[in-house]
């Protein structure tokens, strides 16, 4: 690990199982509130922000490895000091979830992936004219998040998708900032499309979570999966995109609560 970087997170419920949910690009851990909210009489639920996003620290360079070891170091001191617990991440913040499970098999009793690959990702080229979109804003000119929803509807035109990369922005002492490394990120977005070579297997119960209508996991993706998870289970929730938690919540919660009961 070449740095150590403050993690944020903030748990939602008093349930005596354990999990934890991995947001993804650009995301944030409270992304996560209303299925962590559905579960909180059986769950205590971890809303982690990763590294370079929401109020976590940042690192130096991309790393899926250096993230995994953080998210992983934080969760051994803390919700995870006292055993294994179940662990869920979607898209960015499923790749980080599959290598923490490789690197630090010893924390997870369970494993979601939300509509991921252990692969190249489909949907990172549609990123470089999101990112770069957040870029080209004038942030000391910028008066109002309004006026910002404003500037970016024509180069965003779907209002879901600019309300969701808003929610990153915020007004301080002195002025208008990205809570995400932004300059980071959009500078490292052929690293976050692939996937690091790990050289390690996990033999673990694992859910694969696909959306029904997103093309983030094909067929021929299988084998890779299964390569470094042989006991992966995977399952398809109809009518959902690539952001399945928030399109698809009950079917997302009745999948979770089926899978991690045992």
């Amino acid at each position: 690990m070449s740095q150590s970087v403050d993690i944020h997170s903030r748990v939602v419920g008093q349930g005596g199982r354990k999990v934890v949910f991995l947001h993804g690009l650009m995301g944030q851990g409270k992304n996560f509130t209303t299925i962590a909210k559905a579960l909180e009489l059986d769950y205590s639920s971890l809303l982690v922000d990763l590294p370079n996003h929401g109020r976590s620290g940042w690192t130096d360079e991309f790393s899926y490895v250096e993230m995994a070891d953080l998210v992983a170091a934080d969760l051994a001191d803390g919700f995870a000091a006292d055993g294994p617990i179940d662990l869920v991440g979607h898209s960015l913040g499923g790749k980080v979830a599959m290598v923490l499970a490789l690197r630090h098999p010893e924390l997870i009793r369970r494993l979601v992936i939300v509509d991921i690959a252990p692969t190249a990702s489909n949907g990172v080229d549609d990123f470089v004219h999101l990112l770069g979109s957040l870029s080209a804003l004038d942030l000391a000119a910028l008066t109002s998040r309004g006026e910002a929803d404003e500037q970016l509807a024509k180069a965003i035109p779907k209002d879901s998708v600019r309300a969701f990369l808003l929610q990153n922005l915020q007004r301080g002492a002195d002025g208008w900032r990205w809570r995400p490394n932004l300059d980071l990120l959009r500078n490292s977005l052929s690293e976050i499309g692939g996937f690091p070579e790990i050289g390690a297997t996990n033999d673990g119960p694992v859910l694969w979570l696909a959306g029904g209508d997103s093309p983030y996991i094909k067929p021929e993706h299988t084998p890779a999966m299964r390569a470094l998870f042989p006991s992966t289970v995977k399952a398809t929730i109809k009518g959902a995109g690539h952001w399945v938690h928030s399109e698809q919540p009950g079917a997302f919660v009745n999948a979770l609560r089926t899978f991690l009961k045992d």
